[in-house]
């Protein structure tokens, strides 16, 4: 509410790992493999593979993930080639990319943003996907490909 949009988007990440342990991958990391956190995660750099997280996923404007991601909630600002699972809420905010499908109850797309896939909102099996990665969960329930670009059409 106060503030540049810049220091708003701050306080929410600030007060995401304030509240307990987080993991960071910054500028400049390059991970390959499948990685599983309990706690919330920030991802600046490049990670390639599987992302399974118990709590808040955040890919910064400069972090590029290519693989599946299953987590609680998701903020990205960064680029995103695969499959989203999240159990409560994703939000991508400007310039976000992702090119991928989408499984959650809650989903928000800031303008500026492009995102190309599969959106699946239904709130039906959504107690289960921590046992799911992000490609069984697109392939358990088909729906509609399209691209989508948010714009401000007023």
């Amino acid at each position: 509410m106060w503030g540049t949009p810049s220091e708003q988007k701050d306080k929410k990440w600030e007060s995401i790992f304030e509240e307990g342990t987080y993991t960071f991958l910054g500028k400049g990391v390059d991970f390959k493999g499948k990685a599983k956190f309990d706690g919330s995660v920030r991802i600046d750099g490049h990670y390639d593979g599987q992302i399974v997280s118990k709590d808040t996923l955040v890919i910064g404007e400069h972090g590029i993930v290519k693989g599946e991601i299953t987590c609680e909630n998701m903020i990205c600002n960064g680029k995103i080639e695969g499959n989203v699972v999240a159990s409560q809420k994703i939000q991508l905010l400007k310039p976000a990319v992702l090119v991928g499908g989408v499984r959650t109850p809650s989903f928000s797309v800031e303008e500026g943003v492009v995102f190309h896939g599969m959106c699946d909102m239904g709130a039906s099996g959504l107690d289960d996907i921590s046992s799911q990665s992000g490609e069984e969960a697109a392939q358990e329930k088909k729906s509609t490909v399209g691209s989508w670009h948010a714009e401000n059409n007023t």
